[in-house]
This record gives structure tokens, C-alpha cells and sequence, in this order.
């Protein structure tokens, strides 16, 4: 099996698009995805109790039998990807040296990021920091909850969640997805990762059973945002307007951004996508500098370098998967939380690939490892810090734990100035958090199950934004009251079939860098 730089791989014809109903796909991908995906929901629709016994026990199986495979699948990813950075490999342009990229570097990096972690981050960014300190959740490596060591380890838990060991998942398979589309003209497809090791197969059901559980994953790594978005949003209008926080309310909030999300998806990347995550990071970034200088400003500041040093000095007692003494806040968190990276790294890896062309795997991966660490630890440090202060100072309603960890945001908020006003704006940037998601991920749902074609009818893309949000919103409806632990449920059930797709990527993705390297070599020498 021959894959170099003087092989020209044209498979795209062997997937082929096909007609159906005036819609451009790949049958067996788009039929199987789609079909599971309106059964399931169907299934919890008419089955709500069973399916939240159901989802609860699917969770509990793959946390308690995966746990350790989860984690050291993360730490792997991580040394692999500095392993690269430091390579000869990082030099490789995706797309060849003639290559440039299409858009600037700072809407390369809004896309990114926005897509990758927006509604997460949102979410948990007074909330965590907060939760891990009270220990009204338990609390990390089970130190004892308001102490110095509870604080610190607050920070460093939070920030290893959603720093380089997350990152190096959606970078794991971004780079693989454009190095194979780019460099190996393959179509822009999770199977096309897997030539080196399947060749030809690829194109048969091997490749087509890829591509569905990464479209499965998508949708369900979707959906546990989408409902976690709902939920605060509902909270949020709740605190600001007393509106009552009920499915009902839930419900119709994910109607109405999937609404936002088709519109968005029907303009396309350029006039869609970009332009909202453009704004989207904006928008954070306004309200980043409010609660940096409205909050305890000095306690803000000088965090951060305590925080980054703290995380380093402590990412290997978290990375450890012998977590007797806090085996429940180990998996209620950080396996939930990897689990949650990989469920969605199929959509933000083929996301930041298709938008990543021009740029060599060196920047590639520093990009999308230390940009999103450096802001992670500015953001969570900014809002966490508040939250402690208030909690510490006892001030308003964070002056005691708070069991709703989707309100921390707005009591925060409400114990600064101009409190209507600013949780307002903050509910605002979360519902285009909310977009972005919706709308990147059926651009990239779509892409798969159209066999890698980027210009397919735009009646395809509002399918896909209309399955997660009626996915969500069984996931509520079947969760019940344990809504939330159904959402995480879903997330995780999804994510273990994905781990070791990824795992096969990783070794996929050193294979053809490696061949890459040596062609180079052989060509040089040949030329001298």
C-alpha cells in the first residue's frame, strides 16, 4: 500500500453521492445515522421511564469498566501531539507547500474555539471553580472542601478539564482529517483517516460503519451541550423574569436556537458561521473584562500565574486513573468530561480541519493546544475567582453552596453592577454559543454523510440541525427529573465506541506522517 506525496488518491468517486429526494448523500451513512437517530428518539419518546433506567445504567457501566481508558487515552493523545510539535513532522503544510490559508488567523482561532467549548465554558465558568471548592459535589483528589489546598486544587482540576489533555482530542483528529483531505486528496471523511491501515476497504461497510458512529457521536456530544445551554438559559430567564424553569420552557428554548442554528446553516460558513463565531468571541471577550474589573480585580490578576503554575505542578496527580480516595468526583467529572471531548471531536476535528487548510501541523497543533489553555485559564480563573470571593465574603446568594450549578452565573453576576444588564448579555452569549454549535456540527454531520462533499443541497443541513435538536430534547424529556444525568448519559454511552476509532486514528495518523517524512527524504536525495 502505497500512500506518499506522489500518490494522487482520487477516491471521492467511490463514495459517491447519490439522489435522494433531491438530496445528495451517501445512502448507507445518511440512512443508518438518520434511521438510529429518529429510533432512539422515537424509543425515548414513547418509552421515558425505561429509557432514563436505561441511559442511567449505560453510564454507570462505561464509567465504572472505561474509566481507565478514558484516562490514559487522554494523556497519550497529549504527549503524542508535543511529540509532533517537536518533530520534523511539524514543518509538513497541510495542503503542500503552495498551499495558503483561507481565512485570517484571527477568524481561524474564533472558529475554532467558539465551536470548540463555547456553551461548556459558559456554563462552568463561575460554577466549577466554585462546586470543587464548597465540595458540594465532592471535591478533587478528596481534599477537605474551603481550604488553601481546596482552592488551589479547584483551579487546577478545572483548568485540566478543559485545557491541553481536552485539546488534544479535537487536535488528534483534526489533523488527521486534514492531513488525509489536503495532503492524500481523500474525501473530508472520518473513514479516510483509516487508509494506511485498511487501504481500499475503506470504501466498503468497514468505512461506512466509521463514519456512522461518527455521526452518532456528533449527535449525542451536540445534544448534551445543547441541553446543558437550555437548562442555564432557562435558569437565566428564570432569575431575570421569574419565568417558570420546566421542560415546557427547556424545550421551547432548543426550538428556538435550532431555529437560529437553521438560518445559520443555510447561509453557509462564510456568511453564517464565521461571522457569528466572530461575534460570539467578541461578545465573551466584553464580558471577560467585566467581571475582570468589576469583581476582585487584584485577586483576578494575580491568579493567573498561581493558577497556570498550579496546574503544571498538578496535571499528573489528576491524570492519575487510581483514583481510590476520589473515585465518585473522578467520575462524575473528569470521565464525564473526557468523554464529552471525544463525543464531540469528530465534529470540532473535522470542523477546525476543513477551516485549517494552508497551515503547517507545527502551528496547527500549537493553535489549538496553548490558545484555548491560555484563554481556558484567564476565563475560568476570572469568573471562578469571583464566585470564591463572593462565596468567602459571603456575599449574596453564593454567600452559601449552591446545588443548581446553572444559576452561579447569574447570582455572580447579580453581586456586581448593573446586574439585569449583564445577565442579560450573558444569556445572549449563550444562546449564539448555542449557534455555533448547532450550526458547525450540521455542517459537519452533513459533510460525513454526504460522502466528504462540501457543496450538497442546503435542505440537508437543516435535516441534521433538526436531529440534534430533537435529540436534546428527548434527552430531556427521557432524563425526567434526572434530565441532566440522562444528557451526560448519552454523551458517554457514545463516546466509548469513539475512543477506539480514535485510538486507531492516532496510529493511522503516524503511519502516513511517518511514510510522509521518508517520501521527502527519498525525493530530496533523488534530486541531489
Amino acid at each position: 500500500m502505497n500512500i506518499n506525496s506522489g500518490t494522487n488518491l482520487t477516491k471521492s468517486n467511490l463514495l459517491g453521492t447519490n439522489k435522494l429526494l433531491g438530496l445528495e448523500v451517501n445512502y448507507p451513512v445518511f440512512l443508518i445515522s438518520s434511521g438510529l437517530a429518529i429510533l432512539f428518539s422515537s424509543l425515548v419518546l414513547i418509552f421515558p421511564e425505561s429509557s432514563s433506567v436505561f441511559l442511567s445504567s449505560s453510564r454507570n457501566f462505561v464509567v465504572s469498566r472505561f474509566d481507565t481508558l478514558f484516562t490514559v487515552s487522554m494523556s497519550v493523545f497529549t504527549l503524542i501531539i508535543f511529540f509532533l510539535i517537536l518533530s520534523p513532522a511539524g514543518r509538513i503544510k497541510l495542503g503542500g507547500e503552495d498551499s495558503s490559508p483561507e481565512f485570517s488567523f484571527l477568524s481561524w482561532i474564533c472558529m475554532l474555539f467558539s465551536a470548540g467549548v463555547g456553551i461548556g465554558m459558559t456554563f462552568y465558568g463561575a460554577a466549577e471553580p466554585l462546586s470543587y471548592y464548597t465540595g458540594i459535589f465532592g471535591t478533587p483528589l478528596n481534599v477537605n472542601p474551603v481550604t488553601e489546598e481546596a482552592q488551589r486544587l479547584a483551579f487546577s482540576a478545572t483548568i485540566f478539564h478543559w485545557g491541553i489533555n481536552g485539546w488534544s482530542v479535537y487536535a488528534i483528529i483534526g489533523l488527521s482529517l486534514a492531513f488525509f483531505c489536503y495532503n492524500r486528496n481523500l474525501p473530508l471523511t472520518v473513514r479516510s483517516i483509516f487508509y494506511p491501515l485498511l487501504g481500499d476497504k475503506i470504501w466498503g461497510w468497514q468505512g461506512d460503519l466509521i463514519d456512522v458512529i461518527a455521526v452518532l457521536a456528533t449527535l449525542f456530544g451536540l445534544a448534551t451541550s445543547l441541553g446543558l445551554g437550555a437548562q442555564q438559559a432557562a435558569s437565566g430567564l428564570l432569575y431575570l423574569f421569574d419565568i417558570p424553569n420546566t421542560l415546557l420552557s427547556q424545550t421551547l428554548i432548543i426550538i428556538f436556537i435550532t431555529a437560529v442554528a437553521i438560518f445559520s446553516v443555510f447561509r453557509g460558513l462564510d456568511k453564517g458561521v464565521k461571522l457569528l463565531s466572530n461575534i460570539n468571541i467578541g461578545l465573551a471577550a466584553i464580558l471577560l473584562l467585566f467581571v475582570i474589573f468589576a469583581g476582585p480585580t487584584y485577586q483576578i490578576l494575580t491568579s493567573y500565574g498561581e493558577n497556570l503554575a498550579h496546574y503544571f505542578q498538578d496535571i499528573f496527580r489528576l491524570s492519575s486513573w487510581n483514583r481510590i480516595e476520589d473515585q465518585d468526583w473522578y467520575r462524575d467529572w473528569t470521565i464525564f468530561y473526557w468523554a464529552w471531548w471525544i463525543s464531540w471531536s469528530p465534529f470540532v476535528g473535522m470542523f477546525i480541519a476543513r477551516i485549517s487548510k494552508g497551515r503547517t501541523i507545527r502551528e496547527f497543533l500549537t493553535a489549538a493546544m496553548f490558545i484555548p489553555l491560555m484563554f481556558s485559564l484567564i476565563w475560568f480563573s476570572s469568573f471562578g475567582q469571583t464566585a470564591i470571593f463572593q462565596f468567602q465574603e459571603g456575599i449574596g446568594e453564593l454567600s452559601k453552596p449552591v446545588g443548581d450549578i446553572s444559576l452561579v452565573l447569574f447570582y455572580m453576576l447579580d453581586n456586581l453592577i448593573f446586574p439585569v444588564l449583564t445577565s442579560l448579555f450573558a444569556l445572549f452569549i449563550l444562546v449564539l454559543f448555542f449557534v455555533t454549535s448547532s450550526d458547525s456540527g450540521s455542517l459537519v454531520i452533513n459533510t460525513i454523510t454526504s460522502g466528504g462533499s462540501e457543496n450538497t443541497p442546503r435542505i440537508q443541513r437543516v435535516i441534521w440541525a433538526t436531529i440534534q435538536g430533537l435529540i436534546a430534547i428527548v434527552l430531556l424529556v427521557g432524563g425526567g427529573s434526572y434530565a441532566l444525568s440522562a444528557i451526560q448519559a448519552g454523551a458517554i454511552s457514545m463516546a466509548l465506541p469513539f475512543s477506539f476509532i480514535l485510538i486507531a486514528a492516532t496510529i493511522s495518523l503516524l503511519r502516513g506522517i511517518y511514510i510522509e517524512i521518508n517520501f521527502s527524504k527519498k525525493k530530496e536525495t533523488a534530486n541531489e
